[in-house]
């Protein structure tokens, strides 16, 4: 195994995440005209977001842990393999059905990013792996700010399908590019796939600092879901936006996004609690926020209120990986699987909520669902203080979850 990463294969390792992950979220901003095609009932078209991250969280937990015990570029290579055949399904579609199904099997495989950012950790050294692997987090990042614009501006230009076609075509070949430049990773010291699974339940019962990281994110990706999968319904319905003016709004409200460098300097600072909280009433803010620029008719607080959402999501994405990275490296895989496929789990049950709730109830009760998942973890981040009143933690404890 090399020493470090060449610039270049760190550009692809990151291009690669970003293409993977985006796939998540392409249909976000066209559930309308997906729907319309498919023959969906405006209250189910939520489900379109919902079979995908529901994808997502099974990859998580039953694929990533096999690059503990298999050939990792093998596991990379098959999973883009099984995206490529999603997204072309999805392209053909002429059913819900299979559309969904399609859309399933896409985001299980998608997960190919989380093997690919593990093995570039170890295909460097200590002195540079922060670096590398923050570059290429850096891609990944931008796979989903990109993810909404694009797809929305393809769509106008060339309709739904297209988006899906294109991005099967850039999929297989970007796995040919990286069956020629990844170098092989056979895992060491496994102790088997069926024993890797096993470990999960203890693991979470084991450690309450991923379970309240956890449902912080849960709650605030939930928020994040809603949001994004019914404010290009409301755009389109109540602003009489096409495509291509859904995608300009997205690509503005991704803006909030850029805050996820400063998060990492916050919490090596010490700042974690406050920060935490700080998030968190953002995300509860920017609903309040949301909720005015539709009774007002105003783009600029509809645009801000993305920004405030996207920053408070990522904010607490950043402090929440850091806290669960720094408590047991030898688990760091395992952690963050549970933690991403809890989080994902709730995403998909916000997007069939988000969907049925505005089209039955109007953008008002999508705001209140959107702020009643910040109100949650408003309380649940109280619960801190007086958890550490009755009972002090222990020093590494405090090392953990410093702030």
């Amino acid at each position: 195994m090399p020493a470090a990463l060449s610039t270049g294969l760190t550009l692809l390792f990151a291009v690669a995440c970003g293409l993977c992950v985006a796939n998540i979220y392409f249909a976000q901003p066209l559930i309308g005209p997906i729907a319309a095609t498919l023959q969906m009932h405006a209250g189910l078209a939520g489900l379109i977001m919902t079979l995908t991250q529901l994808g997502y969280g099974a990859g998580l937990l039953f694929l990533v842990p096999l690059a503990d015990v298999v050939e990792n570029r093998r596991l990379i290579l098959a999973a883009m393999a099984g995206a490529v055949v999603g997204l072309v399904g999805i392209a053909l579609s002429n059913s819900a059905v299979a559309f969904l199904a399609a859309s399933f099997l896409v985001g299980t495989c998608a997960v190919a990013a989380q093997v690919l950012v593990p093995l570039a950790s170890h295909l460097v050294a200590d002195a540079t792996r922060g670096k590398v692997v923050g570059n290429i987090m850096a891609g990944l990042l931008a796979g989903i700010m990109l993810a909404r614009p694009f797809s929305s501006l393809v769509a106008s230009a060339f309709g739904w399908r297209a988006v899906f076609a294109v991005s099967a075509l850039l999929m297989a070949v970007l796995a040919g590019v990286l069956w020629r430049a990844l170098p092989r990773r056979h895992p060491h010291g496994s102790i088997g796939y069926a024993r890797t699974l096993a470990s999960l339940p203890g693991i979470v019962r084991r450690t309450p600092l991923l379970r309240r990281r956890a449902l912080y994110q849960g709650l605030l990706f939930s928020a994040f879901q809603a949001f994004w999968t019914a404010v290009p319904l409301a755009l389109a319905h109540e602003f009489g936006l096409g495509q291509g003016g859904i995608a300009l709004f997205a690509l503005a409200g991704a803006a909030g996004a850029l805050v996820a460098p400063w998060a990492g300097r916050l919490a090596d600072r010490g700042h974690t609690q406050p920060a935490t909280g700080a998030a968190i009433g953002v995300a509860l803010l920017s609903f309040g926020v949301a909720a005015l620029g539709f009774r007002f008719h105003s783009m600029a607080a509809l645009v801000a209120a993305a920004v405030l959402l996207d920053g408070a999501v990522q904010l607490c994405n950043v402090l929440s990986l850091r806290s669960l990275y720094i408590m047991a490296p030898e688990l760091r895989g395992r952690l963050n699987g549970l933690f991403l496929t809890f989080i994902f789990l709730c995403a998909a049950v916000a997007s069939a909520l988000a969907a049925a709730v505005y089209t039955f109830h109007g953008w008002g009760a999508l705001c209140a669902l959107g702020a009643g998942f910040g109100g949650f973890g408003l309380l649940y981040y109280g619960t801190e203080f007086r958890r550490k009143a009755l009972s002090p933690p222990p020093a590494a404890a405090l090392r953990d979850n410093k702030g």
